[in-house]
């Protein structure tokens, strides 16, 4: 049994360097902004898109009972992937950056919003399925969002749009700051 345990642990190792070796996340930070370096994947061939942004939300939570009451511990992420984000250099230029820079701002927006909705949210028994509930919609919501972002701005192509977004997205951080 010592073995097996042992190959597993190995393999594990293994798995671990040579699998996640590439995929260091950037986790959303006020101060730090993308830039053309932090997109490491190849554009896909005949890509028609000047760049993509790969970002995302993540969440863990444990939960403890206190009589009737479901008391909830939860950490809600935001990370940008660089291996999954890619542009094309001949294409590139500060308006686009800044449109996939405001991708993975509207990411951190949603999870801000999740944060909110889990902290006022009165949880029962089924405590799991309610987070993924949340998180499902949470989701949805952005994925909505960052579709009607691509719409109104034409990919960062309607430049006017683009400046009143970037405007927008950041006030909107600020509002919702203490999330």
């Amino acid at each position: 049994m010592g073995t097996l345990k042992t190959r597993f642990f190995f393999i594990f190792l293994i798995w671990t360097f040579f699998g996640f070796s590439q995929e260091k996340e950037v986790l959303w930070n006020s101060k730090k902004r993308l830039s053309w370096k932090d997109f490491k994947a190849a554009p896909p061939k005949n890509a028609r898109a000047a760049a993509t942004t790969a970002s995302g939300i993540t969440y863990e939570f444990s939960s403890t009972h206190k009589g009737a009451e479901v008391l909830v511990e939860y950490e809600i992420s935001t990370f940008f992937y660089p291996y999954k984000s890619w542009y094309q250099p001949n294409l590139a230029n500060d308006i686009i950056l800044s449109h996939e820079q405001l991708h993975f701002d509207i990411s951190e927006l949603f999870a801000r919003k999740m944060r909110k909705e889990m902290s006022r949210t009165k949880f029962t028994e089924n405590v799991k399925s309610e987070v993924r509930g949340i998180y499902r919609r949470i989701l949805k919501e952005l994925k909505d969002f960052q579709n009607m972002y691509d719409d109104d701005t034409n990919f960062s192509r309607n430049t006017e749009n683009q400046l009143l977004w970037n405007k927008r997205i950041a006030e909107a951080l600020q509002r919702q700051e203490q999330y």
